[in-house]
């Protein structure tokens, strides 16, 4: 059996990994002649973690992952402390650490070891088609592949998704823009083993910490769509959006370098009722684009990869294979999209009672009720 995979990102290369694992032949293709992660850093959480450990990984994520161990947040203004506790009863409730790691050194290292001279670049899909037999792609280059199974991991914007929908969905505008990147760790501005969030006008700023002595930093800002800024812009920016915000704050606006900070509008997709049709199965964010609010949108890729390899060991019908993997995704990736952006609507200040509320129970929160939270996200995972 042989299966296409389109797309070479988090999700498309734990596909090829999964399905190689289950015995079947893989070719992999990426539109794109090189890639360049769309932001600075992913949060792998321990259902991330366990996936890339089933899947002969896991030593990516434990090079690379950064020391994450407490989580604190501050006031805005004043950066005086909210809540701060530590992630030990998480790991030991999951059984597994949380790893923020660079996306660029995931991607490398994820390319690394399926090989990239097994990738195929250049390849944006035109086209797919069914028969009785199998599928066959159509790439802009006029070249095409065959196979049994096609696997479009082919990204938020996937060419390949009305094959399977029967309609092109549309990208629902979350309502804010954020800036993220990488920087030099200083503990002036936060401790170099925890994930701190400043909150407060239905905006934050968060740091987690990266291999190497670097922090993950992101700034969220409620915003209309298509403003005119840019990196030429960004100080001037941020310190405008955050103009009265703590010291902290305003020391990583200046630390921070404008040519490798990313500005991005966030986007959505409403959740599918199906993820596969004949022989075709959607995958990462070409099945699931979800705000990054909760975390999970690289982990939920992960997941999917684990239950496709698992399905294809159990079944070597693909009709069958596909069932399973559909019947064991749509509702956990539905729950974690919903979730995603009911978290995102709280955070920004959608309906700013409801933001002011959630900032005074983080004044009583013990870290209990957050890390219940997060458990309940985490096992909710093929691996448990």
């Amino acid at each position: 059996m042989k299966a296409l995979v389109i797309g070479a990102g988090i999700g498309g290369l734990s596909a090829a990994v999964a399905l190689q694992q289950a015995g079947i032949e893989c070719e992999v293709f990426e539109a794109v002649t090189e890639i360049k992660p769309v932001g600075a850093a992913i949060s792998i959480w321990p259902n991330g973690v366990k996936c890339m450990q089933h899947l002969g990984m896991g030593e990516i994520i434990e090079t690379y992952g950064g020391p994450m161990r407490s989580m604190a947040y501050q006031e805005y203004r004043s950066g005086a402390i909210m809540t701060r506790f530590s992630l030990a009863p998480l790991i030991e409730r999951v059984a597994g650490r949380p790893c923020p790691v660079s996306r660029a050194e995931l991607q490398r290292e994820m390319l690394d070891f399926w090989g990239r001279d097994r990738v195929q670049f250049g390849k944006r899909v035109t086209e797919a088609q069914e028969d009785a037999d199998g599928v066959t792609v159509r790439f802009g280059d006029g070249s095409s592949a065959r196979g049994d199974v096609l696997i479009a991991a082919d990204g938020s914007r996937s060419a390949l998704r009305p094959a399977v929908l029967g309609y092109a969905p549309e990208r629902r505008y979350a309502g804010y823009v954020n800036w993220n990147g990488l920087v030099e760790i200083d503990e002036a501005i936060a401790p170099a083993d925890q994930w701190t969030t400043f909150v407060g006008e239905g905006k934050r700023v968060s740091l987690m910490p990266v291999a190497d002595g670097r922090f993950y930093f992101f700034f969220d800002v409620p915003l209309p769509a298509g403003l005119a800024e840019d990196r030429s812009t960004l100080r001037a920016d941020l310190r405008r959006y955050f103009s009265g915000w703590a010291p902290q704050v305003q020391r990583l606006i200046a630390a921070l370098d404008p040519a490798t900070t990313n500005r991005i509008e966030i986007h959505d997709i409403e959740p599918f009722e199906r993820l596969t049709r004949g022989r075709i199965a959607l995958l990462g964010d070409a099945a699931h684009s979800t705000t990054p609010d909760i975390g999970q949108g690289g982990c939920a890729a992960m997941e999917d990869a684990v239950v496709l390899g698992d399905a294809f060991r159990t079944h070597r019908d693909i009709a069958a294979a596909l069932q399973q993997y559909e019947s064991r995704r749509c509702e956990r990736v539905r729950d974690l999209v919903l979730k995603a952006r009911k978290r995102c609507d709280i955070t920004h200040g959608k309906d700013m009672a409801l933001t002011q509320a959630w900032y005074q129970e983080l004044q009583q929160e013990s870290g209990e009720h957050i890390i219940n939270g997060l458990c309940d996200t985490i096992q909710g995972g093929p691996l448990g």
